[in-house]
């Protein structure tokens, strides 16, 4: 302790902790010095405690879940125990195999029109229950032909399908029961008109069984993993879904789109810590739903004592949740009985339409909804509007119930807890938060009956396995009756540190890949709707029959040109730059300042004619020049207003799952191919963009490889230096493919572009100025303080 005016504290004890830093020299030092001159090797006689990175620090949990999974009775579902395994039929855990697959399954908002329907079910017969074309509107109930047994049984009951009958669906809508009378009351609807493999793949998810979906880049994963999941808990409420990610990215999207559509979000719930990135205002978190679930509470009861006050029935009734209970059954339900005593039918004689409005007993608590309530023009609407009326009072009082428990439960871990096991219906998590909590998991008795999995290529085979066995067996069997798993197995598989484990032991191989590769059958999705469709030709002869979307070939924004370019995708060639081409500072930390430097001046280029900054990403295949492209950014114009940063500076591999509209893409290398050589992560690169993608490389050496010869064909079928049209500003009016009106220049090398692109700039700040001083009032005008602000405008510009 250093000497000051206060004495020494007198310390206890001859126990001391110091926090300090470690010097990797100095330890050499004190190290050569024991060896060389037997010194006292002063590190043996202190202890030290190192704390590293929460993320990185996970394998000791993970391992221990593993080591328990081997000591415990795991329960694998017979359906799915020989395909895990690698034995028997391949398609066995198929929905169509399977015993007790379901003949009749409401699509719910799945259809928008009986025409979508019938689309989406190419060479069935499609009969319809009821004749009438206005009636013939969703929802839908469809009822599928089933196979039955075995065939010699059949014949003998004189049972056996005829062959039209095999292909007939009896479609039958029905009307979604009225829920009230305010505007929130009505459901929300999907609005994607989902194609026939999109649709095959719903119903693939909705039926017991295994079903594997993959999905090229754009082609609608998410939203068909959300339509599922609302599928399921409309026609299943009793059963409970867990969902699984690899990225917390991608539970955030999946959570983005559930809530648009006709779920209860005191339903959802989010484990782990990703949610602080969930675009929304709403916590999804275990305690973000306590809460909100509490304030949804005193809401209900403020609800409770709205209704008290319109029945003037004296008390205080929403106090609890049970005194709400009791106000429900012996107030609120003797009134609707008397009720519906006087406006039943009598006799076969209805009643007259006015006494559905002029006995209704809650008009006073209504008074709030848009009026009128009642229609007056027949007995069958306004009684519906009256039952509407009732299941909206009705369901406060059941939500009353369900919430009851958060007054007895106290602490905040244990309403937590209740809400994990018993509320909520959809519960979410990563991969990694269900081999990490798998032990709390099960011990608070954590059951559910549906899995369903995203990005399920991107998992290890043993993480997807993990969240099959995150509850005790029932009985002895597993209650688990679907697992859907979507992915895709032509990107990038999951990241193995260690080479002697990912490429001996094959550890890279996802459980998915390897059902793929064994013959599990898949629904492909067949159609994106993310990229213009010249650039899906980059990637799409990856995939089987991969098309395009009629909005790809139809929305304005796929037709126009990208503004100042000649073309929307563009291989541009890079030289050495002072003689250095790649460099590598460090091991494997590749670097290449030319293409660094090329890539920030286009991005430069692009927001001077007016492009959202935000809309454009640059992407490289090495950290070392993601680095390298952030400095140049900082340096060149981070914190121009005028510029700004782009979206996201990145690696191909962080960024997959994510698109932008533009994507800068620096291939780094100039001696070696190096790892995109893997024809995955090229699939990747070529994906991430929707409208234009210019790509920086060393073209002798990309173009020789032979795994990226169908992409680099494309691409070197084009001139290999940039092409602009700086005189067009953003957004423009030409046609994609049309050649522009004004004159195109043509960028031989970086050192040009940054010129051209200084010039621009330069050019841009005197026309500001310019238009600055025409707008200034005349010279009398001024007043002496504003003379002195034009200045500081000019330098901040300079």
């Amino acid at each position: 302790l250093r000497a000051g005016p206060e004495p020494k504290p007198r310390l206890k004890g001859d126990c001391r902790t110091y926090r300090v830093f470690l010097d990797p020299n100095q330890y050499q030092q004190d190290m050569t010095n024991t060896i060389q001159n037997g010194a006292e090797d002063v590190y043996e006689t202190f202890n030290i405690i190192m704390r590293r990175k929460p993320k990185e620090n996970n394998f000791k949990a993970v391992l221990e879940t593993i080591r328990n999974l081997m000591n415990t009775d795991c329960v694998v579902p017979d359906w799915l125990h020989d395909i895990i395994l690698g034995y028997g039929d391949p398609s066995s855990a198929h929905y169509s195999k399977m015993p007790n697959q379901i003949a009749t399954l409401d699509f719910n908002d799945t259809f928008l029109s009986i025409d979508h329907l019938k689309a989406s079910f190419p060479g069935y017969n499609i009969k319809v229950t009821v004749d009438n074309p206005v009636l013939q509107i969703p929802p839908f109930r469809i009822t599928f032909p089933i196979k039955g047994g075995k065939g010699k049984k059949r014949k003998e009951d004189g049972n056996e399908e005829k062959p039209e009958e095999a292909k007939t669906l009896i479609v039958e809508p029905h009307v979604i029961p009225n829920r009230g009378p305010y505007p929130y009351n009505q459901p929300k609807r999907n609005t994607i008109q989902f194609t026939h493999t999109q649709i095959e793949a719903i119903r693939a998810g909705m039926q017991p069984g295994l079903t594997m979906v993959v999905g090229p880049p754009g082609t609608g994963k998410t939203d068909v993993a959300v339509q599922i999941i609302s599928n399921l808990y409309h026609n299943f409420p009793e059963q409970r879904t867990l969902i699984v990610t690899h990225s917390n990215q991608a539970l955030n999207q999946l959570f983005e789109k559930i809530m648009a559509l006709d779920i209860d979000e005191r339903h959802l719930l989010r484990l782990g810590h990703g949610e602080e990135e969930l675009e929304t205002e709403k916590d999804f978190s275990r305690y973000g739903r306590v809460n909100y679930v509490l304030a949804r509470r005193l809401e209900l009861l403020r609800e409770v004592g709205r209704l008290q006050e319109s029945l003037g029935v004296p008390g205080d009734v929403s106090y609890t949740c049970e005194t709400a209970g009791h106000f429900f059954l012996y107030q609120v339900m003797s009134r609707w009985e008397e009720y519906i005593s006087k406006v039943k039918v009598k006799g076969g004689k209805l009643p007259d339409v006015t006494d559905v409005s002029s006995f209704f007993p809650f008009h006073q608590y209504f008074a709030n909804a848009p009026q009128p309530i009642f229609k007056g023009k027949s007995y069958e609407e306004d009684m519906e509007i009256a039952e509407g009326c009732f299941r909206h009072v009705k369901k406060i009082f059941t939500q009353l119930e369900e919430f009851r428990a958060f007054e007895l439960l106290r602490s905040g871990l244990d309403r937590s807890k209740y809400l994990l096991v018993k509320e909520a219906k959809i519960i979410a998590m990563t991969c990694t938060h269900a081999a990490l909590k798998r032990h709390d998991l099960v011990e608070l008795g954590f059951k559910y009956d549906n899995i369903l999995m995203e990005e399920s290529a991107q998992i290890l085979e043993i993480e997807t396995f993990i969240p099959l066995l995150l509850q005790n067996p029932q009985d002895g069997f597993s209650r688990l009756k679907r697992w859907i798993m979507i992915g895709d197995h032509h990107q990038l598989p999951p990241v193995i540190k260690n080479m002697a484990f990912q490429k001996y032991s094959n550890m890279e191989q996802s459980l998915f890949t390897r059902f793929v590769r064994v013959g599990v059958p898949t629904v492909d999705l067949d159609a994106q709707g993310r990229a213009r469709a010249s650039l899906c030709n980059l990637y799409n002869w990856r995939y089987k029959n991969l098309g395009n979307l009629p909005h790809v070939q139809l929305l304005p924004e796929f037709r126009t040109a990208n503004a100042g370019f000649l073309y929307d995708f563009q291989l541009i060639n890079v030289e050495d730059f002072n003689g250095v081409g790649e460099s590598e500072p460090n091991p494997y930390f590749y670097q290449n300042l030319g293409e660094a430097e090329y890539v920030v001046a286009l991005f430069m280029y692009m927001c001077l004619l007016g492009y959202p900054a935000d809309k454009i990403s640059i992407l490289t295949t090495y950290n070392g020049q993601k680095h390298l492209i952030r400095d140049v950014i900082n340096q060149r114009c981070g914190n121009n207003p005028l510029i700004g940063r782009p979206n996201k500076v990145t690696t191909v591999d962080r960024f997959q799952g994510q698109q932008n509209d533009y994507i800068l893409l620096s291939l780094v290398r100039t001696k070696a191919v190096g790892h995109l050589r893997d024809v995955r992560r090229l699939v990747v690169a070529m994906s991430r963009a929707r409208l234009g993608l210019y790509i920086f490389a060393r073209v002798s050496l990309f173009q020789n490889c032979f795994e990226l010869t169908p992409a680099f064909s494309q691409l070197t079928a084009r001139p290999l230096h940039l092409h602009i049209v700086p005189t067009e500003r953003f957004p423009t009016a030409r046609q994609n493919g049309e050649r522009p009106s004004h004159q195109i220049h043509v960028i031989k090398n970086m050192p040009q572009m940054a010129n051209f692109v200084y010039n621009m700039y330069m050019h841009v700040i005197q026309s500001t100025r310019h238009y600055q001083q025409r707008l200034l009032p005349p010279p009398a005008m001024i007043e002496e303080p504003e003379i002195t602000q034009t200045p500081e405008i000019e330098e901040e510009g300079e």
